[in-house]
């Protein structure tokens, strides 16, 4: 028994140079679990406001890993988690509010839950994950056939390293579980060119378990102008490690090679040509890099999954 909080810094491209800080305090008393929103800020007019049905499904979620992943979601299992939000909040809007990209703001809210659950039970929860459900969208004029197209897609990233494991590397994480679309499909579908596709070297938090790498994904615009919309989170704030565990790399979005400043909230209007990159967070560590493996060490090195200089100066 006991109270468990946590805080978090939230960034997104709907918010551009804005940051809030999200925040939790669980209750365990007896077989009761009580998650607490108060506090959290006013809903916003971009759409990462969270309805209550959305809260109330990524806390049951949130808890449910925790607790035990293998129980089969039911009403026995939500009757003694109980959930508090302040209403005309981030976290449980009041109607009117954009909601279209709550699942930004989701997967933080899990980040906040194995936060605060880490005081309580370390070896069941992991570094925080990517923390968004990044998406790019490319639209325009096809010049081979005269048609309109859009092109969506979601780019996973890394998840946390855990008490016995690395992390997962280029995965879509928590609520999320959309899949790539395949570079050849893409590109025969739309005048479109991926150029990379990559996990990103040293995004995987250095720990004892190393956190999962993000994801890098150019493509290059052929003979037409493109509108481009890339959303994510993570660009300021880092995801954190656990126990030691340092953070991972953040997310960023390039065009031309040059970073973007958050205060384009990811919208660009690309000419015939040019590179739209999207690099999505990587994941925390989990316990000191100190007293990871000389031989794991070793093989991340000999994978490209950490360069020379995190091997010797962080290692």
């Amino acid at each position: 028994d006991g109270t468990y909080s946590f805080e978090d810094r939230f960034d997104a491209d709907d918010l551009g140079n804005d940051e809030m800080v999200l925040r939790t305090s669980i209750t365990v008393s007896g077989d009761e679990i009580t998650l607490d929103f108060s506090g959290n800020p006013p809903q916003v007019r971009a759409g990462l406001n969270m309805v209550w049905t959305a809260l109330l499904a990524t806390s049951y979620y949130g808890v449910k890993i925790v607790v035990d992943p293998t129980i089969l979601p039911n009403a026995g299992m939500y009757r003694p988690i109980h959930v508090t939000a302040d209403s005309g909040t981030i976290l449980n809007c009041d109607e009117p509010a954009a909601i279209n990209s709550r699942t930004q703001t989701a997967q933080r809210v899990v980040d906040l839950i194995l936060g605060a659950f880490a005081q309580a039970v370390p070896d069941r929860v992991i570094g925080a994950c990517t923390g968004a459900n990044t998406s790019i969208t490319f639209s325009g004029v096809d010049p081979r056939l005269g048609q309109y197209y859009s092109y969506l897609e979601t780019i996973g990233g890394g998840f946390g390293a855990r008490a016995t494991k690395d992390g997962l590397d280029g995965v879509q994480t928590h609520i999320t579980n959309t899949s790539n679309l395949p570079v050849e499909s893409l590109e025969v579908e739309y005048p479109l060119l991926v150029e990379r596709y990559e996990l990103v070297p040293d995004s995987g938090g250095p720990g004892t378990w190393r956190g999962g790498m993000g994801i890098r994904r150019d493509v290059r615009v052929l003979d037409h102008e493109a509108a481009f919309r890339g959303s994510t989170s993570r660009r300021l704030s880092a995801p954190w490690g656990l126990f030691g565990g340092l953070d991972g790399g953040k997310a960023e979005i390039r065009i031309d090679g040059e970073r973007a400043d958050p205060s384009t909230r990811g919208q660009f209007l690309l000419q015939p040509g040019q590179v739209a990159s999207v690099i999505t967070a990587g994941s925390g560590g989990y316990g000191s890099p100190k007293e990871r493996d000389r031989d794991q060490v070793a093989a991340d090195l000999k994978d490209g999954k950490i360069t020379d200089e995190v091997a010797w100066e962080i290692y």
